[in-house]
C-alpha cells in the first residue's frame, strides 16, 4: 500500500514509449528539456523526461558559488565576480528566447543567470528538473541506461542526454615545478579565483583566453607586474604598462624564476594563476566503464566498438551528438555543448532538435556518412597544422567561424523529420557578421559603459523585437570604427 504518491518524476504513462534522463540543468539541459517538452512525442504522453542537477537552482556555470572543492577537487563553478559575457547576447540567447529590452549588450554573470531561470519558468520546466541530486552512474543493461543517483535510487532509461558542461575540472599543465608550486600555495587554477586578491608584488597568469586576460586586467589593480604567458603573445589583446607578455611557460623554478620556450626568463614571480581551460569530464561514465578515458587511437578507420574522452574531445560523435561505438545504440545517448569558440546557446537549442530526431527516428543516423563526416574533420584539422593525435583532439571542437553557421543550418535540417514539427531555421547573415565584429563590439560597448552614455544608447531597444538589438549592434560597431578611424560597415 503506498503512503505517499510516487513523484511526478517518477511517474510514466502506461503509453510511454521512451523515458529520457538529461544529466544537468545547466544551459544545455534547459535547451534539451523545452525542445522535448514541446515537442508531439512528450505532449501526447509517449515520451517522459527528466532532469537531474546537482545543485539547487538551473544554470549550470553561471550560478555563482564560493570556490569550496566538491568531491572532484574542484570548484563546482569558475565563475568569477566581474565575468560578464564575451559575445552580444543578441547573438547569444536562446533562438526561442531573447534577452528582456534595454538588458546591456555584454550582461553580467548575475544577469545570465537570471535569463536562464527566466526562460525555464516561460517554458514551464522547473517541474521536469529534480535539484540537489548528482548522476553518480549510467551503465548501458540489455535494453536500456541504469541510472544510480545520489540519493540511492535507481532508475531505467531508454535515453540520455549528458548535459553536465566542461567548465568543471581543472586543466593543470605538465610543467616542470609546477607541482611543487602549487604544492606549496604559490600557484592556483583560476577555477579558485573571484576577484583581485593581493597575492604579491609580481604575478605571472598562464593562458590567453577571455578569463586570463580578464585576470590579467584584475590583477593589474593590486600587483606592480603582472607577466602573460601565452603560445601566440602577438594575439593578445591587454595592454598597459605593468603587463609583460611572454610566449608559452615551460618551467618554474624554486627560486621564482620562470623560464619560457623562447629561452628568456622572469624573475621574483610571487604567485602564477593558471588560466589553463578544463578537462571533459564524464565521471558517471568513467567509472562504468561507458566511455574510455583516453586519446583514441590513429584512423581511418575509426576505433572498433569504443567510445573515447581524450579530456579535449568525445570520439567519434556522430553529428559531434552521437557516440559510433559499439557497447549501445548510437542513438540511446547525446552529449550536448561540447564545442567551443561558438555562439553556445542558441547551438545547443539545434542540437535538442537533432537529439529529438534521432531518438524518434534511430534510422536518420547513418553511421557510414557519419564516418566520412569525422574523417573529413580529421582531414580539414590535419591540413590546418594538427600533426599529433593530441593536436587533433585539441582542435577537435574548436570551430572555426564557418564551422558553427554550417553546423546550425546541418541540425534544423536534420532535424526535418516526418510529422518533427521543426522549424527550419537558418542562421541570419547579420549574426554572422556582427559575431565577427565581437571584439569591436565590445570595445565600444565598454567605452560607452565608461562614458556613461550606454543607458541612453539602449533606451526602449528590444521593445520591438530582435531587429532593435541588430540595429543598435551595427551602431556600436560603426561608433567603435569611429574611434580608430577605421572603415565603416561591412
Amino acid at each position: 500500500m503506498e503512503i505517499l504518491p510516487s513523484p511526478h518524476w517518477l511517474q510514466h504513462n502506461s503509453q510511454c514509449e521512451k523515458r529520457i534522463c538529461i544529466i544537468g540543468a545547466g544551459a544545455g539541459g534547459l535547451a534539451a528539456l523545452k525542445v522535448i517538452s514541446e515537442s508531439a512525442y512528450f505532449k501526447s504522453g509517449k515520451w517522459s523526461v527528466i532532469a537531474y542537477e546537482t545543485r539547487k537552482k538551473v544554470g549550470g556555470i553561471w550560478l555563482p558559488s564560493p570556490p569550496i572543492v566538491d568531491a572532484y577537487g574542484a570548484p563546482i563553478t569558475p565563475l568569477y565576480d566581474s565575468l560578464t559575457t564575451n559575445l552580444p547576447h543578441p547573438i547569444m540567447a536562446y533562438t526561442s528566447y531573447s534577452f528582456p529590452p534595454e538588458t546591456p549588450l555584454f550582461p553580467s554573470a548575475h544577469v545570465v543567470q537570471t535569463y536562464l531561470e527566466s526562460y525555464a519558468a516561460y517554458f514551464n520546466l522547473l517541474s521536469l528538473i529534480k535539484f540537489d541530486t548528482e548522476v553518480l552512474g549510467a551503465r548501458w543493461e540489455s535494453t536500456q541506461w541504469t541510472v544510480t543517483l545520489s540519493d540511492g535510487g535507481q532508475f531505467a532509461y531508454d535515453h540520455l542526454i549528458v548535459a553536465n558542461g566542461h567548465y568543471h575540472l581543472p586543466r593543470i599543465p605538465e610543467v616542470p615545478g609546477l607541482a611543487d608550486w602549487m604544492k606549496n600555495g604559490r600557484a592556483s587554477h583560476s577555477a579558485w579565483y573571484r576577484k583581485p586578491n593581493f597575492l604579491g608584488d609580481k604575478i605571472l597568469v598562464v593562458g590567453g583566453g577571455p578569463s586570463g586576460q580578464d585576470i590579467v586586467s584584475e590583477m593589474c589593480t593590486v600587483s606592480s607586474v603582472v607577466v602573460h604567458a601565452v603560445s601566440d603573445p602577438a594575439a593578445t589583446t591587454n595592454d598597459a604598462g605593468k603587463i609583460i607578455r611572454k610566449s608559452r611557460l615551460i618551467e618554474l623554478r624554486d627560486n621564482g624564476q620562470v623560464v619560457f620556450d623562447d629561452g628568456t626568463t622572469e624573475d621574483n614571480i610571487d604567485h602564477c594563476i593558471l588560466a589553463t581551460g578544463f578537462q571533459m569530464h564524464f565521471p558517471f561514465l568513467e567509472g562504468t566503464s561507458m566511455i574510455d578515458k583516453n586519446i583514441p587511437p590513429d584512423f581511418p578507420p575509426l576505433p572498433s566498438g569504443k567510445l573515447f574522452n581524450s579530456t579535449y574531445h568525445v570520439f567519434p560523435l556522430a553529428k559531434d551528438l552521437f557516440p559510433l561505438q559499439a557497447q549501445y545504440p548510437i542513438s540511446s545517448i547525446a552529449f550536448m555543448g561540447l564545442i567551443i569558440r561558438v555562439a553556445p546557446l542558441p547551438l545547443m537549442e539545434a542540437q535538442a532538435h537533432a537529439i529529438v530526431q534521432a531518438f524518434s527516428d534511430p534510422s536518420s543516423l547513418d553511421p557510414i556518412a557519419e564516418a566520412v563526416d569525422i574523417i573529413a574533420r580529421a582531414d580539414k584539422i590535419k591540413r590546418a597544422g594538427a600533426s599529433t593525435h593530441l593536436d587533433i583532439a585539441k582542435a577537435w571542437f574548436r570551430f572555426d567561424r564557418e564551422d558553427q553557421w554550417n553546423y546550425r543550418d546541418a541540425l534544423y535540417q536534420f532535424a526535418q523529420g516526418m510529422g518533427s514539427g521543426t522549424p527550419l531555421i537558418k542562421v541570419t547573415e547579420w549574426e554572422k557578421e556582427l559575431y565577427d565584429l565581437k571584439v569591436e563590439l565590445r570595445s565600444g560597448w565598454e567605452d560607452l559603459e565608461r562614458s556613461g552614455d550606454s543607458g541612453e544608447w539602449l533606451r526602449d531597444v528590444g521593445k520591438n523585437g530582435v531587429q532593435d538589438w541588430v540595429e543598435l549592434m551595427y551602431r556600436v560597431a560603426d561608433y567603435a570604427r569611429g574611434r580608430k578611424n577605421l572603415p565603416g560597415r561591412l
